[in-house]
Formats: C-alpha cells, structure tokens, sequence
C-alpha cells in the first residue's frame, strides 16, 4: 500500500466531518420535531420524516458498497457529500411536512454513501490492528455529533429557527468536500463490470412495499384490505425474487456468499436489532419529554443528550478493548448493559422524575455505543479484501433498516396503544377523535388551555404507549444475545498476508 502520510490525516479529517455531518442529521432533528410537527401539523406523518431517510439510505447504502468496490471509494463518497447537501438545503427550504419527507429522501440517499465508504476507506488505509482504535475514534466522532444534535437542534429550534438543523450541515460538507478532493489521491482497479440494476431496483421496491404495508396498515386501511394484504403478498414475492437474481448474477448487490460466514451473518442481524433500539430512544425519548413533561426542544435535547455521551464513551471503550478480548466477550457486556437499561425505561410514567430518565437513557447509551466498533470489525471477519466495501456497506445496510423498520413498526404500535389509552379514558367520542394522536401535547400553546382533567389523561394515555414501546425493545435485546452468542472466539487478526483493494498516493 502507498500511502502519503502527510496527506493521511487530512484524508482522515475529510472523512471524520462527513461522518460527523450525516450522524449529526440523525439526532438533531429528533429535538426539532415536536416543533416541526407544531408549525406543519400531520403528525401521523411525523415517523416518515425518519422513515423517508432510512428507506433512502438503506436502498443506496448497498448499491454505492459495490460501486466503491468496481470503481474506487473516492467519487462515490463525493456524490454521497453533494446529494446530501442538496438535499439538507431543500428540507430548510421545505414548506410541509409532505415536502420536508421527500427532501429527507434525497438526504437518505447520500447518507447511504458517507457512512459505509467512511469506514470501507478506514479499512483499506490501516491494518486490522489500527482499526480498532480507529474505529473508536469514528465511533467517538459518531457519538460527539450525537451529543451535539439534541443541543444544537434544540438552540436553533428555540432560539433561531429550526430550519438551520438543515442548514448547518452545508459548512461542515464544504470543508469536507474540499479536503478529499485536494488530498484523496486513489489509485485502484477500474476495469468496467456490470453493475446489478435488476437487484437495486428489486430491492427497493420489496423495501418500499414492505414499509407502505406497516405505515398504512390500520391507519388508511384495515389490516386484513386486500390492499394491506396486496403489498405485504408483494413484500414476499420481490423478496424471493430479489434473492434469486442476486444468487446468480455475477457481481450482485449483495453478495449472498458472505452470509455463509457464521460471524459475519451475526454481526448484521445484530446491528439490525441494534438500530431499532437506538432509533425508539432517539424517537420518543424527546416526544416524551415534551407531551408528558411539558419540555421545550432544549429540554427533550438535554435529555436525550446522555444516552448520546454513553454512546461516545461505550465506543471510544470498545475501540481500546477490541484488540484484547473476544468481540463476544464484549458484546455481552454491552446486551446486559442494554437489556436492564431497556427494562428500566419501560417502567417510566407521568410521576417519573426527569433526571431518571436521563439516568436510563445514560445507560442504553453505554449499550450500545461499542456495537459500532465491534460489529464494524466482527464483519470483516474472513472476508477478502475486494468485498471489503460490500461488508462494511452491510453493516451499516442492516444498522439502518434496522432503525428504519423500527421506527415505522414502533410508530404504529406507540399510535395504536395512545388511541386505545384515550378511548379508556375519554367516553366522548367527539373527544376521542380529537384527540386521537398527541399533537395538541407538542404545542405548549393547546396544550395549556386544555381543561386541567383533561390534560392529566392525554398526558397519561402518552406516557404509558411510550413505555410499551421500551417493554417491546427488551423482546429486540433478548434475540441479540442470542446471535452474540454465534460471534464464538472471533476476534482482531493480524494483518500479516492481507493485501489492500486499493491503494492511496
């Protein structure tokens, strides 16, 4: 490998903004969206803000995965930067809720590139026993922008205009642009190969079906419509087709071959349930905090903040541990850490005093923040270094349908439970179907002229469908420690034999 050590840490530095402008996305906007929901109403679309941008992401993130690897890192993590950045302009620009989804959309789309390509160049500039730190470093820079999201989300949505949760990223991918395209020399194998449109465009149809059926099922149709029944029907039959093309063509979007390796197959499946967790905390920790406790955006932000710094500081842990002990030995600590924590928040109610659910949330923190050290190593386990790009796009394809799945199923049962709470609680159907979603809790102005009663039973009604989302998480927590397990003595290898995909001058 060629490798201008001067120009390493500025590649380095380039790749670390961009990692922090895309996972600064995923948390700052969290804290405006009570707000976002106040001013643009439509709360029942409130889970596709979120849902818009993982679907995006996850559709993409396998797709530019196998283009690094047939054409380099480089221009692909660069197409990545400037979609993403149209895209955060056009959600500060947006003027509805059904705009602000479509432009999450296109940021999707480009975070589908940074996240994966940002730890697949990682991979093929340092040796295995440097990637561990490395990776911890990453993970750190993950979990920093994490902390900063709830606050700075918070400021601009009190103090300014929450807009600028969109427009802050444009300084921040601008250096960040200008520091690869001066210093990322590439220097790779560019032989033309076919590329798997047939697979990218089944998969994003088998995805899109799979997500309409669980958003519009129960809302705008009945579970048993044949149109529910349709799209699910379509759901499987894109699956197995999707699985049958990728079986033969020979450079496939996702290469099945990999799933043969028992670690490697647990490290994704794993990273799956681990999205979906951290997504439920990041989703309805902030919505908790202000329908129940009456919070402005910087106070869901302080709160959600903890769990941000457990994550900084279980990753930073994970980087220097991961050398010395077994990825499951690890990854044990971390599920019980996160299986008592989770058991903790589904007790919360309105009594609940605040700083104990930031005490809880410190804690899920803490479990999950090594996760993205170790399973973004436990998946190269094995691998050979020209599906490099391909694994590491997988970990972070599963991470994100994780958290996209989870958001959408966790959205219509914390919805359908809150209905069911207020139908108990309020004999006047007039009132249940004012009230059949929380968004008058997420205005201070409704909320504070609803009738004293009144308020008490919305209020209650909320926080209990918030903490039957924490008691399902436990069910997602204890199937992790089932596949950690499959991890067996798997570990850090050293580098000795092993040859780069690319090289860098």
């Amino acid at each position: 490998m060629v490798i201008n050590q001067a120009h390493t840490k500025w590649i380095v530095l380039g790749l670390l903004l961009g990692l922090f402008m895309a996972a600064l996305d995923q948390t700052i906007v969290s804290t405006a969206m009570p707000t976002i929901v106040g001013e643009f109403g439509a709360y029942n679309k409130l889970v596709w803000v979120f849902s818009a941008y993982m679907i995006a992401s996850v559709i993409a993130t396998p797709i530019f995965g196998k283009l690094s690897d047939m054409y380099g890192r480089k221009r692909f993590f660069l197409l990545g930067l400037g979609v993403f950045l149209l895209g955060s302009i056009l959600c500060g620009m947006a003027t509805s809720m059904d705009q602000l989804i479509i432009y999450r959309a296109m940021q999707g789309i480009g975070g589908g590139a940074i996240m994966p390509l940002c730890f697949a160049v990682i991979f093929d500039i340092f040796p295995p026993e440097k990637r561990g730190k490395m990776n911890g470093l990453f993970g750190a820079v993950f979990g920093l922008s994490s902390v900063f999201g709830p606050l700075v989300g918070a400021y601009f949505t009190d103090y300014i205009d929450w807009r600028w949760i969109f427009y802050i990223n444009v300084p921040i991918g601008i250096v960040s642009v200008t520091l690869l395209m001066v210093f990322f020399r590439e220097v790779g194998d560019k032989r033309k190969q076919s590329i798997d449109w047939g697979g990218a465009v089944l998969l994003a149809a088998t995805i899109l079906c799979l997500m309409f059926a669980l958003e519009m099922g129960g809302r705008n149709y009945a579970w048993d419509s044949w149109q529910i029944l349709g799209l699910f029907a379509a759901f499987l039959v894109g699956l197995a087709l999707f699985l049958l093309v990728e079986s033969r063509v020979a450079n496939p979007i996702v290469a099945l071959h990999l799933f043969r390796n028992k670690v490697f197959t647990a490290s994704q499946f794993s990273s799956f349930l681990y999205g979906a967790i951290m997504i439920s905390g990041a989703t309805y920790i902030p919505i908790f905090v202000t329908g129940v406790y009456g919070g402005s955006a910087s106070d869901a932000g302080q709160t959600l903040m903890p769990m941000m710094l457990g994550v900084v500081a279980s990753s930073v842990l994970g980087g220097r541990f991961v050398g010395k002990f077994m990825y499951r030995s690890i990854m044990l600590v971390s599920v019980t850490i996160l299986l008592v924590s989770l058991a903790l928040l589904g007790t919360i109610n309105v009594d609940t005093a605040r700083w104990v659910v930031t005490l809880y949330m410190v804690c899920v923190g803490l479990g999950i923040g090594v996760s993205f050290v170790v399973f973004n190593l436990a998946t190269l386990h094995k691998v050979s270094p020209q599906f490099k790009g391909a694994a590491t796009s997988m970990i972070v394809f599963f991470r994100t349908i994780g958290s996209a799945l989870g958001v959408t199923i966790f959205g219509v049962i914390q919805i359908g439970r809150y209905q069911d709470n207020i139908a108990s609680a309020l004999q006047d159907p007039a009132q249940q179907a004012q009230f059949s979603d929380p968004q008058a809790l997420l205005q201070s102005g409704v909320r504070d002229a609803l009738p004293p009663e009144l308020q008490q039973q919305l209020v209650t009604g909320l926080a209990e469908s918030v903490a039957y989302i924490f008691q399902w998480t436990i069910v997602l927590a204890a199937v992790a420690l089932l596949l950690i397990l499959l991890l067996g003595k798997a570990n850090v290898e050293p580098s000795e034999g092993e040859r780069p995909a690319m090289s860098f001058e």
